[in-house]
């Protein structure tokens, strides 16, 4: 015979909390915690919408049950990304998940937080989870004795979660042999900051009603004063009856269903279409999950996981579910999947628990307008309105900004060239594509030719003023450095009249010159 697991639940908003932040799903072969982060105004939500969209794994028939249980926690905190992008209030909120998946006579395991999975079986008591605190990490890397952890301020500290902290957090994925007769406990860290582990490990092996474990665990952190919310999760691995065994394996969907759940916009489950799937078999749900089905409420979610859900809970099997055989080919059945995705569609409820309303959205509401139209066609008129009056707004916004830019030019000055002259300006010396920013103020007699290089070339550049005073000034000190080259002055002309008397007097004696000795010196 198949194996199947026995199971109660049972959870505690304890002593100090205002709010049940734990969930917790058990079925013949699924069990999960969550404990939501219970500082964050969504603990609730992130462990109510975790463990609901876990739920439709409470099956057999899978092909790759290894990949089942992490790839649909994974698909849970994308879920969470969508809540907060939908409410951002509840920005921060995260959740631990401890899960357990009963395939065939393998039990496969997947973790993040602090929740814990305890293990009984041939009289040997274990933990299967390691917490992901601060604490631990401590311990793991030898730098905290195991004694200090219960009694360390930090030891709530996570460092993994849910949530959307992280868009592919890490997972602890473990696969053990299951057997008749084996034992396991699944619980929030509100039972063990409270309870030791050999109590735990007592009240599995010696009491031997499940509800008894779960309930006199609970009533023990009750008394122990409580200060966090308390989940705990007792099961038994067993050999399924005759009727357990003969249960139908949901129907996987065909790629057309599934094609028909396309992500789009947001919309709110059903509850009571969460309620009807939940019936149709044995479970327990307890904590936060519970609240939020029995009362109408559920997360809210954007419409992917609102489509994959409807298609889902339509044929009773999740989308990440695969399973070896009773695809649903039949187009009758993917037409009523569409016709129930398209049922389920409606607005983001901004409440502020985080909550949407989940009645069925279909009903009066959902008739045609006096105008003709349906509900859902009108944000898509006001979406085709709100679009050319964005662009339109844009490009005013966009016009008076140059405008105020060209006003501000205009009251700048500056001192350029103009045809070989220093003159002023009235703008800035650029331009913005073919407009010119400036314009001819005033023209000067001061030549550029006068004017050294230096100050040459910072005329030609364009020397920036603060107002026309400033550039009149400007211009005067290049007068005053400016040196024009001085006229031209026409040389004498030699005398050309001859004198009329001598011009020397005679000697006495006539004056003999000496022979002139050529260089080289005497021979």
């Amino acid at each position: 015979m198949p194996l199947v697991l026995r199971f109660a639940a049972r959870s505690d908003v304890g002593r100090v909390r205002s709010k049940n932040d734990d969930s917790a799903y058990a079925g013949l072969h699924l069990a999960v915690v969550a404990d939501g982060m219970g500082g964050h105004v969504g603990g609730d939500v992130a462990s109510a919408s975790t463990v609901l969209d876990l739920a439709p794994l409470d099956a057999t028939g899978y092909a790759s049950p290894e990949t089942v249980l992490p790839d649909e926690i994974q698909n849970a905190n994308l879920i969470l990304n969508d809540l907060v992008h939908a409410s951002p209030k509840l920005a921060g909120m995260g959740t631990t998940c401890t899960a357990m998946l009963l395939a065939g006579r393998t039990i496969h395991v997947a973790h993040i937080g602090d929740s814990r999975a305890y293990r009984l079986k041939d009289d040997t008591f274990e933990q299967i989870s390691i917490d992901h605190t601060f604490v631990q990490r401590l311990v793991d890397e030898g730098r905290l004795d195991p004694s200090e952890a219960e009694s360390h301020p930090h030891k709530n500290v996570l460092m993994r979660v849910l949530g959307d902290v992280d868009a592919s957090p890490e997972l602890d994925i473990s696969a053990v042999d299951a057997a008749p007769g084996e034992r396991w406990l699944l619980c929030s860290d509100g039972l063990t900051a409270v309870v030791p582990s050999s109590v735990i490990e007592q009240k599995l092996r010696h009491r031997s009603d499940l509800q008894a474990v779960a309930d006199e665990l609970v009533e023990l952190t009750l008394a122990g004063g409580a200060p966090d919310n308390v989940t705990v999760v007792a099961l038994e691995v067993d050999e399924a009856t005759e009727a357990e065994a003969a249960l139908p394996s949901p129907a996987h969907l065909s790629d057309q269903a599934l094609a028909a759940a396309t992500p789009g916009e947001a919309g709110p489950v059903s509850a009571s279409l969460l309620r009807e799937d939940l019936e149709s078999r044995p479970h327990v749900l307890v904590g936060a999950a519970d609240l939020a089905t029995q009362t109408g409420k559920i997360p809210i979610v954007t419409r992917r996981s609102t489509q994959k859900r409807a298609a889902a809970l339509l044929t009773g099997a999740a989308s990440h579910g695969a399973q070896a055989d009773g695809a649903l080919t039949d187009p009758l059945a993917v037409s009523a999947a569409s016709e129930l995705i398209e049922g389920h569609r409606g607005p983001v409820d901004g409440s502020a628990d985080g909550l949407g309303d989940g009645s069925d959205s279909g009903g009066p509401e959902r008739e045609e307008t006096r105008d003709g139209t349906r509900d859902e066609e009108r944000p898509r008129r006001r979406r085709s309105v709100f679009i050319p009056v964005f662009t339109a707004l844009l490009a005013l916004i966009f016009a008076v900004l140059l405008l105020w830019g060209y006003l501000w030019t205009q009251t700048q000055y500056y001192v350029g060239a103009q045809d070989g002259r220093v003159a002023i300006y009235n703008g800035v010396s650029q331009r913005l594509g073919p407009i010119q920013l400036s314009h001819l103020d005033s023209e000067t007699d001061v030549a550029l030719e006068d004017l050294p290089a230096y100050s040459r070339q910072r005329v030609e550049s364009g020397l920036p003023a603060r107002d026309l005073e400033h550039a009149q000034q400007i211009v005067a000190d290049l007068e005053n450095s400016a040196t024009p080259d001085p006229p031209a002055t026409p040389s004498p002309s030699p005398s050309e009249t001859p004198s009329d008397s001598p011009s020397g007097t005679p000697s006495g004696s006539p004056t003999s010159t000496p022979p002139s000795t050529p260089p080289g010196g005497d021979r």
